[in-house]
């Protein structure tokens, strides 16, 4: 069973159960009413005749039962009766009757079927030891309250219906952005093509399903897109050591008569182009992992992750002089990455640091800067930094993948922070990388 269909059916239920409870309700309140009106015509005939002697009333021709006059009855404490002269249907006497005509009780109403005649008896003491029943028909009240029945069922049956046909049409109008969904689902999983859009009008709740399906799109259209780039760019960038190490490699094996000086020095570019490689690999590794947040975040000192990460930078740059303003400051992040990020931008700064040149590191309130004293970078470099693989022209015969600022943006973000590069006053870079605390 589709959903429109168990929509339209929940509705056609509601309104069914609202339908029947009306019709009820009307039925009781007409029934009551037309009955009620039964009994005020019952007392005002028992008021009459407990004012009247008892053979002004059993002493000439009764009324037939079924006249809306009044059918009498006298009944005595111990369960005799008198009706008049020619009355011959019998109102049926039963012990509540009896303590009515003994005294012990009031009057009362009820229902009874007398010789196939549904009628309405009311009992009320006459005199002391004496109880008197009047009866009147119900047949025109049941003819009505048949007729108002049959039309109230008809009435209920046909807005059941009404409501069922309702609920089928506002349901496929109401479900419309839900196909639409549905169709651009199914249309992704078959092609594959994640530009597939749906129109997303109104601000309802479908209406914002729709937004954040399409936003959903675009965010995994943009990884896609991410992805492909990342394999394209690593395939580019491995190819040129691949082949550079695979040449060496056989000429190490195919010339045995070489010198051992140009033999030491093919296989130290050899170990040299294996090390940049896995630096690659390791690097490549640190950006798919993608942009999601870190999984295991704590607060991290900044301050102290900082003054390591200066003790190996100073022993890994020993021609670099590292100046350091660490003010006490907590993060919430993951330590790892963290690490990862300062450690690229020092080693940055170190490379491009000239021998016995400094670089300026300050941490505060969540932040870390650090500035070198380099060449640093033209303004048409500096949006194109951060970029994967991009090397400006004057770093390309460095050594480096191109990915470690890459990185740095990516764990910045990560962390709901950013990261930002500025040339700065008197020469060198500056860059200034935040995190969330």
């Amino acid at each position: 069973m589709s959903f429109r269909t168990r929509l339209a059916l929940v509705a056609a239920a509601a309104v069914a159960l609202a339908v029947v409870l009306a019709s009820v309700t009307t039925y009781v309140v007409v029934r009551d009413q037309l009955r009620g009106t039964v009994d005020d015509a019952l007392q005002e005939r028992a008021d009459e005749i407990s004012h009247r002697p008892i053979d002004a009333v059993f002493g000439g021709p009764g009324p037939p039962l079924g006249e809306a006059g009044g059918y009498p009855q006298l009944v005595r404490e111990d369960g005799e009766t008198l009706r008049p002269p020619g009355a011959t249907a019998a109102l049926p006497v039963n012990d509540s009757v009896r303590e009515v005509a003994r005294g012990n009780r009031d009057g009362f109403l009820m229902d009874a079927r007398v010789d196939g005649t549904h009628v309405r008896v009311l009992t009320f003491p006459y005199v002391r030891g004496y109880a008197i029943q009047v009866a009147r028909p119900l047949s025109e009240v049941d003819h009505t309250l048949d007729r108002i029945r049959l039309f109230l069922i008809i009435i209920a049956a046909g807005g059941i219906a009404v409501a069922a046909a309702l609920g089928l049409l506002v349901s496929r109008a109401a479900l419309a952005p839900v196909r639409r969904l549905t169709t651009a689902t199914e249309s992704v999983t078959e092609t594959g093509d994640l530009s597939e859009r749906i129109e997303s009008g109104g601000q309802d709740e479908l209406g914002r399903l729709a937004e954040s399906f399409n936003t959903m799109l675009g965010a995994l259209e943009e990884s896609n897109r991410r992805q492909r780039q990342l394999v394209s760019d690593a395939s580019h960038e491995l190819r040129t050591p691949l082949t550079s190490l695979r040449t060496n490699i056989e000429v190490l094996a195919r010339d045995q008569s070489m010198k051992p000086g140009d033999r030491e020095q093919l296989l130290h570019d050899v170990v040299a182009e294996l090390t940049e490689m896995t630096s690659l690999i390791t690097e490549l590794v640190e950006l798919a992992r993608g942009d999601a947040q870190p999984p295991e975040m704590e607060e991290v000192r900044l301050d102290l992750l900082v003054a390591d990460l200066l003790d190996r930078a100073r022993r890994n740059a020993p021609h670099v002089e590292f100046d350091a303003q660490l003010d006490e400051t907590t993060v919430h992040g993951a330590p790892s990455t963290i690490e990862r990020a300062v450690w690229n931008l020092l080693d940055n700064a170190a490379k491009w640091s000239p021998k016995g040149g400094r670089v300026e590191i300050k941490v505060a309130d969540g932040e870390v800067v650090v500035r070198d004293h380099g060449p640093g970078i033209d303004e048409d470099d500096l949006p194109k930094v951060f970029d994967r693989f991009y090397r400006a022209p004057g770093a390309r015969g460095l050594p480096g993948s191109g990915l470690g600022l890459a990185i740095v943006r990516q764990v910045a973000e990560a962390h709901g922070g950013r990261v930002v590069a500025e040339r700065a006053e008197g020469g060198g870079t500056l860059m200034r990388v935040s995190f969330a605390s």
